[in-house]
């Protein structure tokens, strides 16, 4: 892939790119986890505005393959929501690069913490985040009423990158 273009780049959560992208998440999503209330869908605009969070896109050679979005959920801790890599090109080391991009916009709104929650159905990204440090945590928020489907991951910010506001 070393002769591939990759850009990673803020967008709108209601621009056309992004709402084609979340459809795209949906869709898998759903397939995978088709009872009632297994799904979590929920991200309100807001959520990832300038410096309450962020939602970014990431392309290759020009043609938009995922997205990811990271928004403050306290002071000390952010969430990773949205998070999606098209099916062409997983395996490729993108997600782990949407990974660190979404670390690096958390660690400019300033948190110590991130956490997310992924379904037990998705080993892969299980997997993924195993591997960029996070470890698994007791289900949180609205996911405490799933406790089948849904596993929660968290990781601490490395003291050693100290927050940029």
């Amino acid at each position: 892939m070393s002769s591939d273009s990759i850009t990673i780049t803020r967008a709108e959560l209601n621009s056309d790119v992004s709402r084609a992208l979340i459809a795209e998440l949906n869709a898998e999503l759903t397939v995978l986890y088709p009872g009632p209330g297994e799904t979590h869908f929920g991200l309100d605009p807001s959520e990832v505005a300038e410096g309450h969070g962020a939602f970014l896109v990431i392309r290759r050679d020009g043609t938009p393959v995922g997205c990811g979005a990271v928004r403050r959920i306290d002071p000390d801790t952010a969430e990773f929501k949205r998070m999606y890599v098209s099916p062409t090109v997983r395996g490729s080391g993108l997600g782990r690069r949407l990974v660190a991009a979404l670390e690096s916009e958390a660690r400019k709104l300033g948190v110590r913490r991130l956490v997310l929650e992924t379904g037990i159905r998705q080993l892969a990204a299980i997997a993924l985040y195993r591997s960029t440090g996070f470890q698994p945590i007791p289900l949180y928020g609205e996911y405490r009423n799933s406790p089948d489907i849904s596993v929660c991951m968290g990781k601490d910010l490395s003291p050693g990158d100290p927050p940029r506001r």
